[in-house]
């Protein structure tokens, strides 16, 4: 089934984005502007526009959100590669976007004050410390998992 939608999903929002339904749908909005005086502007012409629009743009919402989902987490994992594979790089940045906001607040903010003074060598064994906690405690919680399997 997820197969069945991602690949749905993938077309539909390349289809979507092409210029040929865009000219479809600006031809749509512009056929039903010059038939308003045909239909008197009633509430009948503006109801049918007023649903076409709903209608896709709920759809569409879901569409949007599976692809850009999907292409998020392939970022992430690219940028995770040149991390792991990058000589002197701190591979425990790694997975950063798996943080809670509040985390993700104080790491930010924890940068900044690194960045103001970079040779504060007490807030980088600090931040080190709180990634590494977090991600024991992802560990743990992960083998926790596969333990209930």
């Amino acid at each position: 089934m997820k197969h069945i939608f991602r690949t749905f999903a993938t077309k539909a929002s390349n289809m979507a984005g092409s210029a040929i339904i865009f000219l479809a749908a600006l031809t749509l909005v512009i056929t039903w502007a010059v038939t308003g005086p045909l239909f008197n502007y009633s509430n009948t012409w503006q109801l049918f526009i007023n649903t076409c629009t709903t209608i896709v743009t709920f759809l569409m919402v879901f569409l949007i959100q599976n692809t850009q989902n999907r292409d998020s987490k392939a970022l992430h994992l690219k940028l995770d590669e040149l991390i792991r594979t990058t000589k002197g790089a701190r591979t425990y940045y790694m997975g950063l976007e798996d943080l809670s906001d509040d985390e993700i607040a104080e790491l930010d903010r924890q940068f900044r004050e690194l960045s103001s003074n970079p040779n504060t060598t007490r807030a980088i064994q600090k931040l080190h410390q709180k990634i590494e906690a977090e991600r024991a405690k992802r560990r743990k919680l992960f083998d926790f998992h596969l333990k209930k399997r």
